[in-house]
């Protein structure tokens, strides 16, 4: 049986620049890094997700394509007021895909963005039956 989400494992092409980004961006903070014979791995974890962790991982050579491996489409935050983020993070320098967030399905609001390496990230206001 699955109890919760563990971690969302993300590919990048430089450590230091992308774990600079999570912690300045999010307060995420390094809970182990290391490399094997062909990968770097960083976890990083928030102290308001207990359990949950992004997996930075960097190849030391080039291992192909990802995309036969599956894409992770995308990383959620939530967010109590999308209008805040949206002022506080364009202060620190994120460009949104759109300017006004899209409604979801619950009646919360959503936009996307992007990471260092492109990675698509986006902001979850939950709708008020999930607040």
């Amino acid at each position: 049986m699955i109890r919760k989400a563990e971690h969302v494992a993300m590919i990048v092409t430089d450590m230091d620049r992308s774990i600079a980004f999570y912690q300045e961006m999010f307060g995420y903070q390094v809970r182990l890094r290391g490399q094997g014979p062909t990968r770097e791995m960083t976890f990083l974890f928030h102290d308001n997700q207990p359990g949950f962790e992004i997996e930075l991982i960097r190849d030391l050579t080039p291992m192909g394509d990802y995309s036969e491996q599956g894409l992770v489409n995308h990383l959620a935050f939530t967010v109590d007021n999308i209008d805040e983020a949206l002022a506080y993070y364009r202060e620190k320098g994120i460009e949104f895909k759109t300017e006004k967030p899209n409604s979801s399905l619950d009646g919360g609001r959503t936009i996307f963005f992007y990471g260092p390496d492109r990675e698509l990230l986006q902001f979850v206001e939950p709708g008020k039956d999930r607040k």
